[in-house]
């Protein structure tokens, strides 16, 4: 199994979220368990020569405290200070080495996770999500789940395991007041920094969440730059940005104050009890009990252990911040895939493109129907028009089709498959689309093109740029196909676009074809032009045209007149205008709409 499946399982509401976070990680560890392996050896290596070096500190101040006729160099004491000394510092470097690709891999294969998750799930989530604020929860989750490892497995676990191994060697080596000093000191010290910290972690928290909310903010703003110049609301855009850092500035400040709180009760833990005993080892010189180098040994047991603990805070309170962090990514895998393909899915066969709507109903909200019994065929090579006002469904049924969404009730058919029994990849390889509104991608136009099949050969690119009669205009830009076409492809015409669009859909070569509103943006004049083009493309392949201009849909072989998700008229262009009834009226108020704004 591959390890990202461990990402959206659903763990019992009762475990804590942040060992929950934790356990996440674990299977994405284990995949290279023998370097994990080697690095835990390493990293115990490196723990008993750092601990090790003070007893032979102590030997080697022993053997030097001497009355002069029987001092002796303790050389090899002092060969094997320097060989410990080395190998604490190298092992730990070592370590480093042995598990940096395990750190890395596993942020490479969460952050791949969290991006098919997300591309996995519903328009719905898409429709409501704040694009800036959840790049920046990937960002910041992706770069916690290495100093999360970091942290966990190669800083606070070695320093405790060090302070437990030199209580019990003080204990052993001294007396046991040494060993309850040292491990009443190391209680006390975890005891004030796992308290206050958890108390200082929900101003983090907030912190993290309004910066994420004014990252998003910025990025909408920014993104919707035109919008912001017609209105005039540069200022009222900055007073909305303001309003989101003054709360995270507040919060941010909360967070430091409890900080130097935590560290003045740190600092002092830690000065009473390294007074406490220097002030016993002192005394036990003193009175004969002790010798020499054993207070130089506690002194450097001091030194070596209360460093790292000194860090431990620092250490902890990093964990608690990378833990939110990856407990906001992780929400984002929690979120539940509204389509899903079925157990056992197999690929849409498609042999002739008959699509068949079967009493299809559809709601966005159950308390808001959008799509009420509505059944029809477009049958193979043929193309039918869904026309109406702003609202009757029309877009739906697109949606519908590429499942996007699921039908709340009936079935849509693909040569007689349920699209719900078919895998989702085959179901949109086989649709293509011409939107309303295209959406290019900020790159060149020859990427752009290409997106619609993205292993064609560079002859295929071109023949579909000039099937969508928009190569003569690439070739005369100066950058030609290189082009770069801006963000959501604003250097561009609508009219570019739109070609742009065919020629991308032209590549991918459809069995069955979607045009939503396709020219609805365009000028009468682009409209003509673009729409004779999509009638060429049209013909041989199974079409669903959506339209607001009934002009573009008079060529149909079925036009569906539909208001307020229901069919209300059905049939050729000249049928429903002898009908004399909707489609005739929508008709001539659009006639007249176009003869007052000719004159």
């Amino acid at each position: 199994m591959h390890p990202a499946s461990h990402f959206v399982l659903d763990e019992p509401p009762t475990v804590n979220p942040g060992l929950r976070s934790i356990s996440r990680l674990f299977p994405y560890m284990w995949e290279f368990r023998g370097r994990v392996l080697l690095a835990l050896a390493l990293l115990i290596g490196a723990k008993l020569a750092s601990v090790a070096v003070p007893l032979v500190l102590k030997d080697i101040v022993d053997a030097l405290d001497q009355p002069r006729s029987e001092l002796v160099l303790p050389l090899a004491l002092i060969l094997a200070y320097g060989v410990l000394r080395f190998a604490s510092t190298t092992f730990a470097d070592l370590r480093d080495v042995v598990f940096a690709k395990v750190t890395q891999r596993a942020m490479r294969r969460i952050s791949m996770a969290v991006f098919d998750h997300l591309h996995g799930l519903s328009l719905r989530f898409h429709l409501e999500r704040h694009t800036g604020g959840i790049t920046r929860d990937i960002e910041r989750g992706a770069k916690a789940v290495s100093s999360l490892v970091g942290y966990l497995l190669f800083r606070i676990t070695p320093t405790v395991l060090e302070i437990v191994m030199v209580a019990g060697i003080l204990f052993v080596k001294l007396d046991w007041v040494f060993g309850l000093i040292t491990l009443g000191t190391l209680a006390a010290y975890i005891g004030f920094t796992v308290t206050i910290t958890e108390w200082r972690t929900q101003f983090v928290r907030r912190a993290n969440t309004l910066d994420s909310q004014a990252y998003g903010r910025a990025i909408d703003s920014l993104l919707n730059y035109e919008t912001v110049k017609y209105f005039g609301n540069e200022r009222y855009e900055a007073r909305r940005y303001d309003g989101s850092l003054i709360e995270w500035e507040n919060m941010a400040m909360k967070s430091q104050r409890t900080l130097g709180l935590l560290n003045i009760a740190q600092a002092g833990v830690i000065a009473i009890g390294v007074t406490l005993l220097v002030l016993r080892a002192a005394a036990g010189v003193v009175n004969g009990t002790l010798t020499l180098g054993d207070l130089v040994m506690v002194n450097a047991f001091l030194l070596q252990m209360f460093q790292p603990l000194g860090f431990l805070g620092v250490m902890y309170r990093q964990v608690k911040e990378s833990l939110a962090d990856v407990e906001r990514m992780c929400s984002l895998l929690q979120r539940p895939r509204e389509v899903e393909d079925a157990p056992g899915a197999r690929a849409l066969d498609v042999t002739a493109g008959e699509v068949v709507f079967e009493h299809v109903s559809f709601a966005y909200n159950p308390d808001r129907p959008i799509l009420h019994d509505v059944g029809f065929t477009i049958p193979a090579g043929r193309s039918v028009a869904a026309v109406g006002a702003s609202g009757a469904g029309k877009s739906t049924l697109a949606r519908l089709l590429f499942r996007f969404y699921d039908v709340g009730a009936g079935a849509i058919r693909i040569d007689g498959q349920d699209i719900r029994h078919v895998t989702q990849d085959s179901l949109r390889a086989a649709i293509g689309v011409v939107p309303q509104d295209t959406v290019l991608f900020n790159d060149s136009i020859y990427y752009n093109i290409a997106y619609g099949r993205p292993d064609a050969p560079r002859g295929a690119v071109i023949a579909a740029a000039r099937a969508a009669h928009i190569l003569d205009f690439i070739e005369s830009l100066p950058q030609g196909w290189d082009t770069v076409v801006g963000e959501r492809g604003l250097k561009l015409s609508g009219g570019e676009k739109q070609r742009v669009a065919i020629a991308r859909t032209l590549l991918k070569n459809p069995a069955i074809l979607v045009l939503d509103e396709a020219t609805s943006a365009l000028d009468t004049r682009t409209e003509k032009a673009i729409q004779a083009e999509l009638l060429e493309i049209a013909k041989s392949r199974t079409s669903l045209i959506i339209a607001h201009r009934l002009s573009t849909v008079v060529e149909a072989d079925e036009i569906l007149v539909m208001e307020g998700g229901r069919i209300v008229e059905r049939g050729r262009h000249a049928d429903l205008l002898a009908r004399d009834g909707v489609y005739a009226h929508m008709w001539a108020l659009q006639q007249q709409a176009e003869e007052g704004g000719g004159q």
